[in-house]
């Protein structure tokens, strides 16, 4: 290993890789020169052109800088969210003590009062303070049908796009075995992960060329037999596009199923790891929590993915949760596992997965198996995540 292909402590294995990652430290000095990024309004401008794709990066120390960038974007707001919270809540306090002291200040009367018993003064301030609260009441109709109307409308639009979401996957899903005889294996544009060593990408498989042709950033497609799970899985250069994007490149908050940035799908890797919306409507990896259930493994032991070089069927072997941690908590971390660098590292993950695992399915995995990794939001704690890691068995 030549120590010249060193970056801020990264090493290069090829003079390429090194040359990528030296004009990415180049690009990110350049964009940064004039921005201060302990300011939330420069890591807000700085973090609109990274997700707009107007700076592009070519090595890991670029895609680690955009990593960095929206860990600090998201820092932000969750502090502004907390500062407004903080507002809120003392806007309550005070409004709870005027409310405390008027209510001291208010002398309780038993007896029943009529309108009559007052003097014409008085009976006229009643009147004026009845036709206030009549005016009060008809302004907080008038606010409240609109809103009303807005949530009634919000919710036929969720349920709206959720039907469309549906059709349009049960669409792609009938496109699936359409074979697509224009596209030819050296004609292929690859938007995955491929390393520099190959000489080219495999020919796809005949039944994924036209959904090939839709989108290249396709990379295969999951299925569960007797599930809702059954979609295209997507890649790209980064995991924050597939979180609101859909198959045609649209704004969808169901977003996409989409494969780690970092998996290798072409050369292969100990670890594939894909993600998707936990979503109410139970779609994406809606109902992957299932799994909790050991029966419910008990009927879907098995897991179909399949790339678009190579079909794969895996059997399910650990079910866990866990959580996004932080750079400095020094743990196991599920979602940093893709290859494992000897048989020691990898019986370790192993092991680390066997105890977080919610029961023993009696399935094991030995240096060299190839796995599958399904990762989806838990609401049970912050920043959760609901697990389920699968051996390829074919």
């Amino acid at each position: 290993m030549d120590l010249q292909w060193t970056i801020d402590g990264r090493r290069f294995r090829t003079p390429e890789e090194y040359a990528a990652a030296q004009r990415d430290k180049q690009l990110i000095d350049s964009i940064t020169r004039d921005l201060k990024l302990d300011n939330p309004k420069d890591v807000e401008k700085l973090y609109q052109q990274l997700k707009s794709s107007q700076i592009e990066f070519e090595s890991i120390v670029g895609r680690q800088f955009d990593d960095n960038i929206y860990e600090l974007h998201r820092r932000f707001q969750e502090e502004q969210i907390q500062k407004q919270e903080e507002i809120r809540r003392k806007k309550e306090e005070r409004k709870q003590k005027r409310e405390n002291a008027r209510q001291k200040l208010t002398p309780h009367k038993k007896e029943k009062v009529r309108i009559e018993d007052f003097s014409p003064e008085m009976k006229k301030e009643i009147l004026l303070e009845i036709q206030r609260k009549e005016k009060r009441r008809k302004l907080l109709i008038m606010i409240c049908t609109p809103i009303c109307i807005v949530c009634f409308g919000y919710f036929a639009f969720y349920y709206q796009s959720a039907a469309k979401s549906t059709n349009e996957f049960e669409s792609l899903a009938a496109l699936k075995n359409t074979s697509n005889n224009i596209l030819k294996a050296n004609s292929q544009i690859n938007l995955h992960k491929v390393t520099k060593e190959d000489a080219q990408t495999p020919d796809i498989l005949p039944e994924y060329e036209t959904l090939y042709n839709k989108n290249k950033r396709l990379i295969g497609w999951i299925k569960i037999d007797d599930t809702i799970i059954d979609y295209p899985v997507m890649q790209t250069v980064n995991n924050e596009y597939y979180l609101n994007h859909n198959f045609n490149q649209e704004e969808d908050k169901n977003g996409c199923i989409f494969m780690d940035y970092q998996c290798d799908a072409v050369n292969g890797c100990d670890n594939i790891i894909l993600y998707g919306h936990h979503m109410q409507s139970g779609k994406m990896f809606g109902a992957l929590n299932k799994y909790s259930n050991e029966s419910y493994y008990e009927a879907h032991p098995r897991i179909k993915f399949d790339t678009i070089y190579n079909k794969g069927e895996y059997e399910v072997m650990y079910v866990f949760r866990s959580k996004v941690y932080s750079e400095e908590d020094v743990t196991f971390k599920y979602y940093q596992f893709i290859n494992a660098g000897s048989a020691k590292e990898f019986d370790s993950y192993m092991n680390e997965m066997a105890a977080l695992s919610l029961y023993d399915t009696g399935v094991t995995a030995n240096y060299g198996d190839k796995l599958l990794t399904l990762s989806t939001c838990d609401y049970q704690e912050n920043e959760g995540r609901f697990v389920v890691v699968a051996k390829r068995v074919n």
